[in-house]
């Protein structure tokens, strides 16, 4: 079976990643679609290119969203109208957006990360498995990327704040302080700490720190190339296909959950 495959933001730079990967892949995927917004100048240097994203998602098995908060209701409105599986790898959702997918979950598949690195995905899971097993650890996040990146901490630090939360049955909301300045007092206990560091072209390095008494262990996960976030939400695409209506993550892609 051939998957048909829709790029939702293709211009940009992840964009053209995907277009790249699914390429690669011709005997399983073909792609139907590359969607840029109305104003984008490529629709009229490419015509590859189209603004008409109903169309595309009418005639996609599965379309691949990562383009901006602000696009996301109405790609995942065309989604749902075109009953097609929904991969989003967009970062910064609202908790009103968070719980439209939810919602949308009901009626189509579809997968949604914060990173679609296989490595990152795993160190997610050993973060989820150390805050269970060294509940007196203070847990830091630390992380990098380049200078034009625009939100802050990284949707990925914030997934693994949430998942060191999950193993001690923490509401992460309660527990995240996200910044430090000037005379904070001591550390709380229950706390999970971020800082964010920005500058040059890093493609993303994420630490989480469980710091104990005598002792300190730091899982790491450095991105030497962007293109992996690319195959990875091109593999859960190609997972996610075939899926029932649901919310799955890459915990599911990759026999976690």
């Amino acid at each position: 079976m051939t998957i048909r495959v829709g790029i939702l933001g293709a211009g940009g730079r992840m964009g053209r990643m995907l277009t790249q990967v699914v390429g690669t892949k011709p005997d399983d995927l073909r792609l139907v679609g590359l969607v840029e917004h109305p104003a984008s100048p490529l629709l009229g240097e490419n015509h590859d290119f189209t603004d008409n994203l109903d169309a595309v998602c009418a005639e996609a098995d599965v379309v691949i969203d990562f383009t901006l908060p602000t696009a996301t209701d109405t790609n995942l409105a065309a989604a749902l109208s075109g009953n097609c599986a929904f991969v989003l790898g967009t970062t910064g959702l609202s908790q009103a957006q968070e719980a439209l997918l939810a919602k949308s979950a009901q009626t189509i598949p579809i997968l949604y990360a914060a990173n679609y690195s296989l490595g990152m995905n795993l160190l997610l899971e050993l973060t989820r498995q150390a805050a269970k097993g060294l509940p007196d650890f203070d847990i830091e996040v630390l992380e990098m990327h380049h200078g034009k990146k625009v939100d802050a901490p990284s949707g990925t630090a914030l997934a693994l704040g949430k998942a060191a939360a999950q193993g001690r049955d923490w509401d992460f909301e309660s527990v995240a302080n996200l910044s430090r300045q000037g005379h904070t007092g001591e550390r709380q206990r229950h706390e999970i700490g971020f800082a964010t560091l920005r500058g040059g072209d890093v493609a993303g390095d994420h630490s989480v720190i469980f710091a104990g008494q005598r002792e300190t262990i730091t899982l790491q996960h450095h991105a030497a190339d962007r293109l992996i976030f690319a195959q990875g939400a091109v593999s859960g695409a190609q997972w996610l296909a075939t899926k029932a209506p649901g919310l799955y993550s890459m915990r599911h892609v990759l026999g976690f959950a």
